[in-house]
């Protein structure tokens, strides 16, 4: 998080605080530790607001388990006598039944800690020993194998008359059914529950993640209060454990920020080592730190309702009043049942939204795929494809195998091993998102940036090799109001160190950084049903991949058994159109004429040039036949045994091979090897030229090369300063027969030899390649000092398990 240092308001903040906020922001300490707010067990707090009394009773036998210490001033009994005795004593064994059932017809159970807690209402009288009769409304919930009843004296403004107040809650609910957002909706419902309740402010507050801080993003609120309306507030504000009880409570009501707490007899629970849990409690005391914090914003009572989406904490409707105020159980259950509607209608309205989305993106998948049906997958990366734009995505990425294809802008240069790490955390096929990388990375926007980390990431993983499709987004800056600098939520006080007010008279600007736009639930299931499509088109673009390359395979025996033998079975009858010609010329020679004499040796060269072509189609389909032997070799080695073969007709022509540096030891077949660098060797040989000394040299080097699909490679070059070859003609001279001049000229030749080495490579799963000019490893241009440009002819070998 980074921000500006604009704050409004002052560090003084005793202006704020009412005489009492001074008075108990002075009799704490002056050390305040945030991670103690945090850690806080605020379900075992072992106390109750005083103005109620509760007693928990043991199911299977009645008897009372604790009570609250001013059950005497409440109920009329001592704790002490009420302790260890059955709890029809108090109430009677009709009540008892009574309580019993309604945690059974509100369906409590025995409680969890993953849902809400449900809870039965009761009304009763107690009749003290003084005669009086004193009117209760009693709340019932389970803890366990215990009955928790939690007594509220009645109130003083007679009983709840439900006709009174239905029709106020149905316009509510028929108000809130005809909102077409999240934001009118809750606008709507933050009028309604001030209606009901009284409050003198009213806010709906989204969070941002299920441990992120909140907005406020409706507000209603009485004259004079200042608006708090689009104001973040930070995570610290409401702790992680706090959050888990409002997922279980719907409801939760502080009658006065300024009341004694009552303890619990005993204190611990006997056999379990701690007080009892109040998690679905009513009449639970509070936090000292939430107390002071609401004492800090001028609250004297509050009530918080809890909006849920599935079944996790979405936000909160929170009352604030600036006198004590008591709500009834009626109006709770009012409120409560208030914030289940808004719950609901929340998340009817956000898969309205989804829906609506969903059907767009759904089209537009459909266009995307009716593209694609009689192409290959890549043609989704191609520009206009709308690839990206499928989900709002600054590019869109495709990998498959050592291909990676992209679309849109510039691919973040983390991304390619930013996937090759996550690709593999996850089942294949499930969408992996996040509008947050940086954060999940553990770097901050400035480290993201300077790495090229992209801020949003969305990926399917197609299987365990690491194909996969994924789209990513760019950092999106967003400045936020904070109603507490995010970074410093304690600050120093009147009375020291404490949680300091909050509102829009310190606004912090802050803009959040190392995030991009969310990725909405829409995007990601048109994700997953395009992987499911592209799955698909994949296998059978795998199963006819396989049926071409066993029938190309197939074919390409086919091919060499067919050159074996033709060249074998054709190399007969020339071998007798050679002789018979040659017959002729010396059984008839004297009397044939010289033109006769001169056709004749013309059929028996022309016989002879079939001859060799034919030896070296054989040769050239043994080849593909001949399993390769790789070893450990001195590649210095190699070049001597085919200078051994090759130095005579290199000395005849005068070329010397010259070796600037020591060859690097290789993994090949020798005779194979040992055959490039003869047809190589030979080959320049034809095209060096003079350097003006009366020498004539060819190159040989071996240098380190990127592969394509990534890592690196020893490249072995051979290298001359003759005339080189045009660029449209390099690929020409690497097919089988193919010269680029007469046979005669530059010392002959059948135009097989760099077809062999191309071959001998391949096996090897290497590459051969050529370059003209040739350029020197080190950059520079031609390896001496005259002749033309020359001709670089370079191959690697391959990985060494390539078969």
């Amino acid at each position: 998080m980074q921000g500006s240092d604009d704050v409004r308001g002052s560090d003084d903040v005793r202006g704020w605080l009412s005489p009492k906020a001074v008075a108990a922001e002075a009799g704490v300490s002056q050390e305040f530790d945030l991670s103690q707010c945090v850690r806080e067990p605020i379900h075992l707090l072992g106390g109750v607001q005083s103005y109620g009394a509760l007693v928990a009773a043991r199911l299977h036998d009645a008897l009372v388990d604790t009570v609250s210490r001013n059950a005497g001033d409440v109920l009329g009994r001592a704790a002490g006598e009420l302790v260890g005795r059955p709890v029809t004593e108090l109430i009677g064994d009709e009540r008892w039944a009574l309580a019993r059932e309604s945690t059974e017809a509100a369906g409590a159970g025995e409680g969890t800690p993953d849902g809400p807690t449900a809870s039965g209402v009761l009304s009763l009288s107690l009749e003290w020993d003084d005669g009086r009769v004193r009117l209760f409304d009693v709340t019932v919930h389970r803890v366990a194998e215990l009955l928790v009843l939690e007594f509220e004296p009645r109130a003083a403004d007679g009983p709840f008359v439900f006709q009174n107040f239905y029709p106020r809650v149905r316009r509510a609910l028929h108000r809130l059914q005809g909102a077409t957002n999240v934001t009118e909706c809750c606008a709507a419902a933050v009028r309604e529950v001030q209606a009901l309740t009284g409050y003198d402010r009213v806010v709906a507050y989204r969070f941002d993640g299920a441990e992120g801080p909140g907005q406020v993003i409706a507000e209603v609120r009485n004259e004079g209060r200042e608006p708090w309306l689009g104001l973040w507030f930070p995570a610290s504000d409401i702790p992680p454990q706090a959050r888990r009880l409002y997922a279980r409570n719907w409801i939760r009501v502080i009658g006065d920020v300024d009341d004694a707490t009552v303890g619990l007899l005993p204190e611990l629970r006997e056999g379990a080592g701690e007080p009892l849990d109040l998690s679905g409690s009513i009449l639970r005391t509070v936090s000292g730190y939430h107390l002071e914090y609401l004492r800090n914003i001028g609250v004297a009572s509050s009530m918080s309702v809890s909006l849920l989406r599935d079944g996790e904490l979405w936000g909160l409707i929170a009352c604030h009043g600036d006198e004590p105020r008591r709500l009834t159980p009626e109006v709770r259950a009012a409120c409560e049942f208030f914030g289940i509607a808004l719950s609901l209608q929340l998340a009817a309205v956000a898969e309205r939204e989804q829906a609506d989305e969903l059907s767009g993106r759904r089209r537009a998948l459909a266009a995307l795929l009716a593209r694609l049906s009689s192409q290959e997958p890549d043609a989704l990366l191609r520009p206009g494809s709308g690839m990206a734009e499928l989900l709002v995505a600054d590019g869109a990425l495709l990998v498959r195998g050592t291909e990676v294809t992209a679309t849109g802008g510039p691919v973040p240069a983390a991304l390619p091993g930013l996937l090759e790490r996550l690709a593999g955390a996850g089942p294949v096929g499930e969408v992996w998102s996040s509008d947050r990388v940086p954060e999940v990375l553990g770097l901050d926007a400035a480290e993201a940036e300077a790495q090229g980390v992209p801020a949003g990431l969305l990926f399917l993983p197609f299987n365990r090799d690491g194909d996969l499709l994924a789209w990513w987004r760019r950092e999106q800056p967003a400045p936020r109001e904070w109603a507490a600098d995010p970074a410093r939520p304690v600050r120093t006080g009147p009375g020291g160190e404490r949680l300091t007010p909050r509102g829009s008279a310190a606004v912090h600007r802050a803009t959040v950084r190392g995030r991009s736009t969310p990725w909405s639930p829409a995007q990601r299931v048109v994700a997953g049903e395009l992987w499911r499509e592209m799955s698909g088109l994949l296998s059978r673009r795998m199963v006819e991949l396989e049926a071409r390359n066993t029938e190309l395979a197939r074919t390409n025996e086919d091919l060499d058994s067919f050159a074996h033998a033709a060249a074998h079975d054709l190399k007969e009858p020339l071998r007798g159109i050679s002789n018979a010609a040659a017959f002729i010329v010396e059984d008839a020679g004297a009397v044939l004429d010289a033109t006769s004499l001169r056709r004749l040796t013309t059929v028996r060269r022309l016989a002879e040039r079939m001859d060799g072509l034919l030896d070296s189609l054989l040769h050239f389909s043994r080849l593909g036949q001949v399993g390769l032997e790789r070893e450990e070799l001195s590649l210095d080695e190699v070049v001597d045994d085919a200078l051994l073969v090759a130095g005579g007709r290199l000395a005849e022509q005068g070329v010397t091979v010259v070796r600037p540096a020591p060859l690097p030891r290789v993994r090949a077949d020798r005779e194979r090897l040992r055959e490039v660098l003869e047809n190589l060797f030979v080959n320049a040989a034809k095209y060096a030229a003079d350097e003006g000394t009366g020498e004539r040299r060819v190159w040989v080097e071996a240098v380190p090369v990127a592969e394509p699909g990534g890592g690196e490679a020893v490249a072995v070059v051979v290298r001359d300063n003759g005339i080189g070859i045009p660029p449209g003609q390099q690929e020409d001279v690497l097919q089988l027969f193919r010269r680029l001049h007469r046979r005669e000229e530059r010392g002959g030749g059948s135009g097989v030899g760099l077809a062999v080495v191309k071959r001998i490579v391949e096996r090897h799963g290497g590459r051969l390649w050529l370059e003209s000019p040739a350029v020197a490893p080190g950059g520079d241009r031609g390896p001496g000092g005259g002749g033309g440009p020359g001709t670089a002819v370079w191959f690697t070998l391959g990985a060494p398990d390539t078969p």
